[in-house]
């Protein structure tokens, strides 16, 4: 048997925060048509039964489009089953409440656990309330002769934290004869060992949505067979994120500058979403000029934004007592006890400018 275990799939994400209004709308639909194309790669694929381990939305407010294809991707595929743990950003429906649940979507309880059973394989899962309910670990109780998959929405932690709902305590489920445990709300894949039986992993996010959600996203595909689970993680994103660290240190030449970002950027698709964040030490006085930059790159990708982070090498000994405007400026931010270096930097770098006559 195969199962795909995905979560955090955050359909009818607004996607504005980097992006124009059209490119936000693109985004939002392409997010909602990855999660088709995982159901249409599952039907054809074989695919039994589909876990989704939480934050299917990403909202309370979703559109009638969104509820309508989620809600036809699992009528239409009655072959498989669908089962659907609500995460916490899963306060929405899409079923209305005087409807019927479509036979194939499985759903869970809060604070009670719910299993289904496949044969020899059970699928157990439960919401959390409100408030941590830490007795849940003691009433999850699973057969030792059974393969035994648990689903959960939360962050790992190997103790209970006080008024914190969404903590998923490994510990507690330490020899519970659990194999696979499918989570969700962490938007990276990570596997790991959670005892000598089992695994605890999380499938990550269909699509990236941010820069704090670069790299590879997809689901894991449970393959299931002589009472054996082994599992991949396949790669299915449309699109992904790149935040690329560039160290322009010593190099001051606007064509060097743009060597240097073409050979960070010449493996990246075109079809991708990048962050260029410029790095290294530079001059009092001395600037990139980003404006330019920014056009100069940006139509290679759907996206891409550059952030300047230099760090402006002062030469203290030089203004200790220079008796200029500058000079005074300087020193009077360096008696700042209360700022970092960076933050000094910063100040000083914006006020040579100022003091310069040139644009801030």
């Amino acid at each position: 048997m195969k199962i795909i275990h995905c979560s955090d799939l955050h359909l009818d994400s607004k996607m504005e925060t980097n992006l124009d209004k059209e490119r936000a709308r693109e985004r939002k639909n392409e997010i909602l048509l990855t999660f088709e194309r995982m159901v249409q790669y599952a039907k054809e694929n074989d695919v039994k039964i589909i876990i989704i381990a939480g934050d299917l939305f990403d909202k309370k407010a979703v559109t009638v489009k969104a509820k309508k294809a989620v809600k036809n991707a699992i009528v239409s595929n009655s072959e498989i089953d669908f089962v659907y743990l609500k995460g916490n950003h899963d306060e929405a429906g899409f079923i209305a409440e005087d409807e019927e649940l479509p036979s194939n979507l499985k759903t869970f309880n809060k604070n009670n656990w719910q299993t289904y059973e496949y044969g020899n394989i059970t699928i157990s899962g439960i919401e959390f309330g409100d408030t941590q309910n830490y007795e849940i670990y003691n009433s999850l109780f699973l057969e030792k002769n059974k393969l035994n998959i648990v689903v959960m929405h939360g962050q790992e932690s190997e103790t209970n934290i006080k008024d914190k709902a969404e903590i998923i305590n490994l510990k507690e489920l330490k020899n519970k004869n659990i194999d696979y445990l499918a989570l969700g709300h962490i938007h990276s894949y990570k596997k790991e060992k959670l005892d000598n039986r089992g695994v605890y992993c999380y499938s990550g996010c269909l699509e990236g949505r941010g820069f704090d959600e670069c790299g590879e996203k997809g689901f894991v595909v449970l393959d299931i067979e002589d009472n054996k689970i082994n599992s991949e993680f396949v790669p299915f994103s449309y699109r992904t994120l790149y935040e690329v660290n560039v160290d322009l240190t010593g190099i001051v030449e606007n064509n060097e500058i743009e060597k240097c970002i073409a050979e960070k950027l010449k493996d990246i698709s075109g079809t991708s979403l990048v962050k260029l964040v410029l790095g290294g030490d530079i001059e009092i006085g001395e600037e990139r000029d980003i404006d330019y930059l920014t056009k100069k790159f940006e139509s290679n990708f759907f996206f891409l934004k550059i952030e300047d982070k230099p760090k402006i090498k002062i030469d203290y000994m030089k203004f200790q007592n220079d008796i200029s405007l500058k000079g005074e400026f300087i020193r009077l931010v360096l008696d700042q006890k209360d700022l970092t270096e960076e933050e000094k930097n910063k100040v000083i770098s914006t006020g040579i400018k100022a003091l310069s006559g040139e644009d801030l």
